[in-house]
Order: structure tokens, then C-alpha cells, then sequence
């Protein structure tokens, strides 16, 4: 906030633009598209704090995996079920 020179009133600071690709709105939507190949997005972001950064890099990393690791499940039950249809 700054003074006016001619008032004495407090004048907010004009807000710093970003470009659009740094945007809440657009990481969300990457993330939610390719995860974790979203996540240089949110390290080069400039207003995202440190802890921010690393705490959103934890939960996407953990979701990836968890999403894995239920890919993989189920494409262990999907065989193993065209397998005794094979059977019959």
C-alpha cells in the first residue's frame, strides 16, 4: 500500500500479472489431466511458497501412485476373469 501525494490516502499497489500458463486455475487443470507432468508448473510458479510447492508435490506424487497401483489391480482382476471365460 502507498500514500497519495496529493491526499494522504492509502493507494493499493497495482497487483503483478503473471502469464496465463501460472495460473490457479490452468495448474489445476493440467494436474487433473497429466498429474505429475504438471508438477514443473507449480515448482517455476512465482507466488507459490516454498511449503506449498513441496506439500502439493507429496500429494500428487501419492495420488499417482495410489492410482497405479489401482490400474494395475484392476487390470489383474480383468484378466484373470477373461481367463474363466476362457475356461467355460
Amino acid at each position: 500500500m502507498k500514500k497519495c501525494p496529493f491526499c494522504a490516502e492509502e493507494i493499493q499497489d497495482a497487483e503483478e500479472n503473471i502469464p496465463w500458463f501460472y495460473r490457479k486455475s490452468i495448474i489445476v487443470i493440467a494436474v487433473l489431466c497429466v498429474g505429475p507432468f504438471a508438477l514443473p508448473l507449480i515448482w517455476l510458479r512465482p507466488r507459490t511458497h516454498l511449503a506449498w510447492k513441496i506439500a502439493l508435490t507429496i500429494i500428487i506424487l501419492i495420488l499417482t501412485w495410489v492410482s497405479y497401483e489401482l490400474l494395475m489391480e484392476s487390470l489383474k482382476t480383468l484378466s484373470e476373469v477373461y481367463n474363466l471365460y476362457n475356461q467355460l
